[in-house]
């Protein structure tokens, strides 16, 4: 399709047998899909199975079990079959936000915080106070230790008053005294016992700068009630707290360590630690620029996608930014490496504790959700419109580089499903630069379902595998059944690692899926016929071989060399790396020294897929002959590349011919 020429770029033209269009150079595989942890909305590139962990989470337990999102599964296939990046886009219903703390500096002054019930009885004449927490906190003494009061009684014999002789004071009954840290308020309670209320007092310390998690939702708060072992209340394997060590005054620097939220005083999980860091914005150890601070937004320019980025300094921890610095210390240190004392109060204190303030939830109030299955308004507890955002924003192909999507969960014959799938194939065909595997019906459908729904896609963009695999989930030791499209992007990677894109993505050499237990179906000949012969890339089983993909076709229903994979990923691959070529001319001189430089990579690059078995033949021009003065004088710079893509040996027919005794073989 021809490209509408507006603005400054590279643009190609597609005529069948060719096809070329713009493209940025791919990273390796997308996947769209609902995680635990993880920003909402922004794609993020991960490695390693072990680091989408940390970013994303691992299973999430409903109805008492435990089980993983298929963009987990999905990421495991792909990691194990070599992939080395993957960008992940997470989706989510309703507000997510993150989850922040306030790290504290010196004390400002104190406020009345919890209560506590403690027991004021008479005992031979006098009143003793009981409660361990009160005797600890009054007098210092060891737990259970009493105080001796005196009191006075009115007329009537009630209780009116009574003296507390440690620390000096006097309690009348309906009013408060306070002691250091504590306060009382008592009421009559029968007899001669009073009822006490402590009052524990909260200091309330200076903010001296805030952390904030990247990972967004309610399963972020880890809370700051701890118990004796050091312990938060809401702390969990995937939520944060920090702590504040190590300060320095006379260089104003200190360290922070960021801990998993579950861990313990004496047993901590440390994630990262930030050693020497600052609150100086002028020295280059101040600490948003050494963990960064910008925060990432999903918006909306009519149907275009994008994303809004607010803060100076990158983000290089992986866990929490410092969305800000209430006490920074502008030249901490004078012109002879003297600190200033005005600034020492700014430093936080020696501390730790958790974060609060996250919302959004993988649940509604009291709801359980079975993720297994999948319905047309149920994709792992999200609607398919949930998708739509991210799907539009992933468009931005300068943005955002790939060689394949994936959206596992989405199933084409649900109505709903099907107007999303179809925005995302036509920016996919629009992007040039990826293929779309496609699920088109749900579990345990027939062959009829899936040649129907197959026959109402027309696009080389897309290619259809069925039926459902059975796949070995590792975050829960536990097996799953899985959509095809959530094992297929692990099936090109390990092609594209062991050969070439260009090659087939099929077959005992490439296409055998190890991770994958058995199909939903064990399909024989005859049923492997009809899908293919309707677009459908079978998965199959034989013996000593296990599953394998069995089919290469794309959902093209022309037939043309761009209705297979291998041909559709060749002009993908080569599409990548001319594109970069290209991007390099912009803006460059018109001339013969610019069209030899051009000429001078692509010749050799396309002969080197030549001998990598991806083409037949090739020619490239960029001379007078497109470039003439009408050409020029529009400020464009043309070339035309000619190819004749290697057709893969699908069907293998050999002729057994029986001669009789004597007879010369031809020669």
């Amino acid at each position: 399709m021809a490209e509408q020429i507006i603005s400054p770029g590279v643009f190609y033209n597609e005529n069948v047998p060719t096809v070329l269009e713009a493209a940025a150079a791919p990273i390796g595989a997308a996947i769209i899909g609902p995680t635990v942890l993880g920003p909402v909305g922004i794609p993020t590139t991960v490695t390693t199975y072990s680091e989408f962990l940390t970013r994303f989470g691992g299973a999430i337990v409903s109805g008492g079990l435990p089980y993983s999102y298929l963009t987990n599964i999905s990421a495991q296939n792909y990691f194990k079959q070599g992939g080395t990046n993957l960008l992940v886009t997470r989706v989510a219903s309703g507000t997510f936000t993150s989850a922040e703390t306030i790290v504290e500096s010196e004390v400002e002054g104190t406020t009345l915080r919890t209560t506590r019930d403690a027991l004021l009885t008479a005992v031979s004449g006098t009143f003793n106070l009981t409660g361990s927490a009160l005797s600890t906190a009054l007098i210092g003494s060891a737990s259970g230790a009493n105080v001796t009061a005196s009191i006075t009684l009115a007329a009537s014999n009630s209780l009116s008053s009574v003296t507390i002789t440690a620390q000096g004071g006097t309690f009348t009954v309906g009013q408060n005294i306070t002691f250091p840290s504590q306060s009382f308020s008592g009421s009559k309670s029968g007899g001669n016992n009073l009822v006490f209320t402590l009052r524990d007092q909260d200091i309330i310390n200076a903010s001296s700068f805030t952390l904030k998690t990247i990972s967004q939702g309610i399963v972020m708060n880890s809370g700051n009630d701890q118990s004796a072992a050091g312990a938060l209340d809401s702390g969990s394997n995937y939520n944060l707290r920090f702590e504040i060590s190590q300060v320095d005054s006379a260089s104003g620097t200190f360290t922070l360590l960021v801990r998993q939220g579950d861990d313990r005083t004496a047993d901590k999980t440390i994630l990262e630690t930030w050693r020497a860091v600052s609150l100086d914005p002028t020295r280059d150890d101040y600490i948003a620029k050494v963990i960064g601070n910008q925060t990432f937004t999903q918006g909306l320019d009519g149907t275009d996608a994008y994303i809004t980025v607010d803060g100076e300094y990158p983000n290089k921890s992986k866990y929490i930014i410092v969305s800000s610095v209430e006490k920074p210390t502008p030249y901490y240190l004078d012109g002879a490496g003297n600190f200033k004392s005005q600034f020492t109060s700014s430093l936080p204190i020696l501390q730790n504790g958790g974060f609060t303030g996250g919302t959004g939830n993988l649940f509604a109030a009291g709801e359980v959700k079975w993720y297994g299955d999948i319905t047309e308004t149920n994709v792992q507890g999200l609607t398919a419109a949930n998708y739509t955002a991210s799907i539009n924003l992933l468009r931005n192909k300068d943005q955002y580089a790939f060689n394949v999507i994936s959206v596992p969960g989405l199933i084409y014959e649900f109505a709903a499903h099907k107007t999303v799938l179809d925005t995302l194939i036509t920016n996919t065909t629009n992007r040039g630069d990826s293929i779309l595997p496609i699920d088109l019906v749900n579990f345990n459908s027939s062959t009829s379902d899936v040649v129907g729904q197959a026959n109402l896609l027309n696009t080389n963009y897309a290619a259809a595998y069925w039926p459902w695999l059975l796949v070995r989930n590792e975050d829960t030791s536990a097996n799953v059944w899985c959509p095809a499209s959530t094992v297929i992007p692990s099936v090109y990677v390990y092609n594209d690692n062991t050969s070439e894109a260009w090659f087939s993505p099929a077959g005992f050499t490439r296409g055998t899926m190890p991770n994958v237990i058995t199909p939903e179906k064990t399909l024989p000949r005859s049923l492997r016929d009809t899908l293919y012969n309707n677009k459908i890339n079978p998965i199959a089983t034989f013996p000593g071989t296990g599953v394998v993909v069995y089919g290469q076709k794309t959902l093209q229903t022309l037939s043309t060399a761009l209705d297979r994979v291998n041909v559709r990923r060749l002009l993908i691959a080569l599409k990548s790396f001319i594109g970069t070529v290209s991007q390099n001319l912009v803006f460059e001189p018109n001339s013969l020294q610019t069209r030899n430089s051009f000429l001078s990579v692509v010749n050799p690059y396309l002969e080197t897929v030549q001998q990598n078995q991806g083409l037949y033949a090739f020619k490239v021009v960029m001379d007078a002959s497109n470039n003439g003065p009408d050409v020029i004088d529009r400020n464009e710079l043309r070339g035309a590349i000619y190819l004749q893509p290697v057709k893969t040996a699908e069907f293998i027919v050999i002729d057994f011919n029986l001669t009789p005794t004597g007879a010369e073989f031809p020669a």
